[in-house]
């Protein structure tokens, strides 16, 4: 359905739709702030974290890992980032709850900079109540000190979850400044009309689209390198274009 609704956003007359989304960006976050040695070297040496997630986790061959597999450790990975449980991972990948809980159990084993990073954070949040952005954004966490064990929950999943989805919204905004400063600078036609979660959309004139698509991919992956704060592991943005923004995915 989401697909079929992006179809519906088409581009003007003589004009393409150029999307760029960032590959990964809040496990690219979780490796920079977490400093997990694992996971930074997988992104160094553009290594599928999903693939080696899912070799350990199931304790097989890289190679021998199976879609099925790589679902499942995908899931996991993107699931920590939001302080899944083992009820709710069993629920979405359709394995027992004991199973999801080893999954869970194996992969902090797999990577110990993420477990140790994820409780400091808690930990912070209740003597603090609040957690930050990288880039200093702040939201404060009442929920820690109720004695509601269900929002208590939410409030450790919270605690996990906004430095690292928190720091990729950051990171997209400040993709967009980039973008648009650098379209100006350029003198083009090309504008930057949409941005939903970590991707960024521009309609972009025939006559400008190859050059569009190549600044949209450039400012979008060195958006961090100018600030002084930058990453252990590189920002990859994958661009595409169409006449709609289906085509554009």
């Amino acid at each position: 359905m989401g697909l079929e609704i992006r179809k519906c956003f088409k581009a003007s007359e003589g004009c393409v739709l150029i999307g760029g989304d960032y590959s990964q960006i809040e496990l690219r976050v979780l490796a920079h702030m977490s400093d997990d040695k694992q996971m930074t070297e997988a992104f160094k040496n553009d290594t599928d974290i999903h693939t080696l997630t899912a070799s350990q986790v199931f304790n097989v061959a890289y190679e021998a890992v199976t879609p099925q597999m790589r679902s499942r450790a995908k899931a996991v990975n993107f699931g920590i980032v939001y302080g899944i449980g083992s009820f709710s991972l069993a629920k979405d990948i359709n394995v027992s709850r004991g199973e999801a809980a080893s999954y869970i159990e194996s992969y902090f084993a797999i990577y110990p900079g993420v477990k140790r990073f994820l409780d400091e954070l808690v930990e912070k949040a209740k003597e603090t109540g609040y957690v930050t952005t990288l880039y200093g954004r702040r939201r404060i966490i009442q929920e820690l000190k109720s004695s509601n064990k269900i929002k208590q929950s939410f409030g450790i999943r919270a605690a996990m979850n906004t430095p690292i989805q928190g720091t990729a919204a950051d990171i997209i905004k400040l993709a967009m400044i980039k973008v648009a400063n650098r379209l100006k600078t350029e003198g083009m036609k090309t504008k930057l009309i949409l941005q939903v979660h970590d991707e960024l959309i521009l309609e972009a004139p025939q006559n400008e689209a190859f050059m569009a698509s190549l600044l949209l991919k450039q400012e979008m992956e060195t958006v961090l390198q100018a600030d002084g704060k930058p990453f252990n592991v590189d920002l990859s943005a994958h661009v595409s274009m169409g006449q709609n923004w289906a085509d554009a995915k």
